[in-house]
């Protein structure tokens, strides 16, 4: 088993890593539209789930995966209102490799997100 983090997203807000690989897959752990550089959020929901997506694909490309190695994610939304936008990015994101997914609406994330998305790639 091996830890993967990179710069290339954002640092843990707390006690856990970017994500795991354990040889067959590798278990990301929940990335909030964050810029890795300023650490601040993206503007909106549809930036920030571009962002958490984009963030997603550092911490798979550290891993020489890529979103197109995603099986599952897990999408947690503030407004489940906001669904639709979120799905019209993940959408262009992912293309037409698109895996199992979750989406629940929660009562808040941290430092006030409106999306935060996990996942879990295969080799």
């Amino acid at each position: 088993m091996k830890r993967i983090v990179t710069d290339k997203a954002p640092a843990a807000l707390g006690p856990y890593v970017q994500a795991v690989d354990t040889g067959s897959a590798v278990y990301c752990s929940g990335q909030l539209g964050l810029d890795p550089v300023t650490n601040t959020l993206a503007e909106g929901v549809a930036a920030q789930t571009r962002q958490s997506l984009a963030n997603l694909a550092a911490v798979l490309g550290e891993a020489g995966l890529s979103l197109a190695d995603v099986v599952k994610t897990t999408v947690f939304v503030q407004d489940l209102a906001d669904f639709g936008t979120v799905n019209e990015v993940y959408a262009e994101m992912f293309g037409e490799t698109f895996p199992a997914r979750s989406c629940v609406q929660i009562a808040a994330l941290p430092k006030g997100a409106l999306v935060e998305i996990e996942c879990i790639a295969a080799r």
